[in-house]
C-alpha cells in the first residue's frame, strides 16, 4: 500500500484512541486479576497475547502485507525481546492486582526514562546533561509516587502487599525499557508487523507455560473479559502503529500521557480508588520529564517512530 499523506491531527487522534484502548484493557486486567475475579497474571498474559494474534493477522491481510509482514531475519532477536517483553507484561499485570490503578500507570512512565539510561549502557548512545537531568527529575517523580508504598512517608505502618506491588510494577517498567532496547535493534532489519506478531506468539507460548502454576477456570463473564483484553490489545497495537504513520514521533508520543487522566477517572469510577496528591505530584514530574526528553530528541533529530510503532505500554 502507498505511504499515507502526513496528517498530524489524524496521528494525534489515533494515538489518543490507542491510549484509551490500552487503558481500558488494563482496567479489565485489573478487574479479572487476583484481587478481582482471581485470574493469575500468567493466564492473563496468555489471553492478552493469544487473542491479539487474529486481530493482527486480519490487519495484515487488509493491508495486503501478510506475505511479507511476518518474514523475519532475526528469529533469536524476537525470542529474546519476547522473553523480556513478556516479563514486563506479566509483572505489570501482577502489579495491577496489588496497587491502585492510577499508581500502576504512573510508575509505568518510568520506562521511557530508563530507556535513556539503558541506551547509553547497551547501545553506546551519547546522553548529555539535559537528558540526564530530565531522567533524574523523572525518577525523582517515580520515587515520590512510590514513597507511600515503600513506607518512606513515615506516617503509617507499611503495607507489605503494596510494597510488593511497587517493587513488581517498577520491575515491569525496567523490563519494558529493556524490551525497547531490543526493539531499537530489531527495527534496523525487521518490519514493525513482524516484531508485533512474533512478540504476540512468544508471549502466548510463555504465558501458556504458566498453566501448571495456578490457572483458574473462569466463568463465562470472566472468560469474555479475558478474550476482550486480547482483542483490545490487538486493536490498540494497530491504532498505535497507524498513529506513527501519520504524524512525527515527537508530535504524537507525548499524548501517551492522556492515560494518566483516564486512569484517574477509571480508578475512581470503577475501583473506588482516589488519586492522592502525592501520586499526582510525582506523576506530574515524570510526565514533564518525559515530554522534555521527547522534545530534546526532536531537537537532536533522533529517529524513534519505528521503535514506538512496535511497542505497547505492556512491553
Amino acid at each position: 500500500m502507498n505511504a499515507p499523506v502526513e496528517s498530524p491531527l489524524r496521528g494525534i487522534l489515533l494515538k489518543c484512541l490507542s491510549v484509551t484502548v490500552f487503558t481500558i484493557m488494563a482496567a479489565i486486567v485489573k478487574a479479572t486479576s487476583d484481587g478481582g475475579a482471581g485470574v493469575p497474571a500468567g493466564q492473563q498474559v496468555f489471553f492478552r497475547s493469544f487473542f491479539a494474534i487474529p486481530v493482527i493477522l486480519l490487519w495484515l491481510v487488509w493491508r495486503r502485507e501478510l506475505s511479507v509482514g511476518l518474514r523475519t531475519f532475526r528469529p533469536m532477536g524476537h525470542f529474546y525481546r519476547g522473553i523480556i517483553g513478556t516479563a514486563a507484561m506479566g509483572l505489570g499485570f501482577w502489579g495491577l492486582s496489588l496497587l491502585p490503578f492510577p499508581e500502576v500507570i504512573a510508575i509505568g512512565y518510568a520506562s521511557p526514562l530508563l530507556v535513556v539510561i539503558f541506551a547509553a549502557m547497551f547501545l553506546g548512545e551519547d546522553v548529555r546533561l539535559f537528558r540526564l537531568s530530565m531522567v533524574v527529575l523523572g525518577l525523582l517523580g517515580v520515587l515520590i509516587v512510590l514513597s507511600p508504598q515503600l513506607g518512606l512517608g513515615g506516617s503509617s505502618v507499611p503495607d507489605y502487599q503494596r510494597m510488593l506491588g511497587a517493587v513488581v510494577t517498577l520491575g515491569g517498567a525496567c523490563c519494558a525499557a529493556l524490551a525497547q532496547i531490543f526493539v531499537r535493534k530489531l527495527v534496523q532489519q525487521e518490519r514493525t508487523s513482524a516484531i508485533v506478531f512474533w512478540f504476540s506468539v512468544t508471549s502466548t507460548v510463555l504465558g501458556l507455560l504458566t498453566l501448571p502454576f495456578g490457572w483458574v477456570m473462569p466463568d463465562a463473564g470472566t472468560f469474555a473479559l479475558l478474550v476482550t483484553t486480547g482483542i483490545l490489545g490487538g486493536i490498540g497495537q494497530i491504532l498505535l502503529t497507524s498513529a506513527y504513520r501519520y504524524g512525527e514521533a515527537s508530535l504524537v508520543a507525548p499524548f501517551e500521557y492522556v492515560s494518566m487522566v483516564l486512569s484517574v477517572a477509571i480508578g475512581w469510577y470503577l475501583f473506588g480508588e482516589a488519586a492522592t496528591p502525592t501520586m499526582l505530584f510525582g506523576a506530574s514530574l515524570v510526565i514533564l520529564a518525559g515530554i522534555l526528553i521527547i522534545w530534546r530528541e526532536r531537537q537532536l533529530g533522533l529517529e524513534r517512530s519505528r521503535q514506538r510503532k512496535a511497542m505497547t505500554p505492556q512491553g
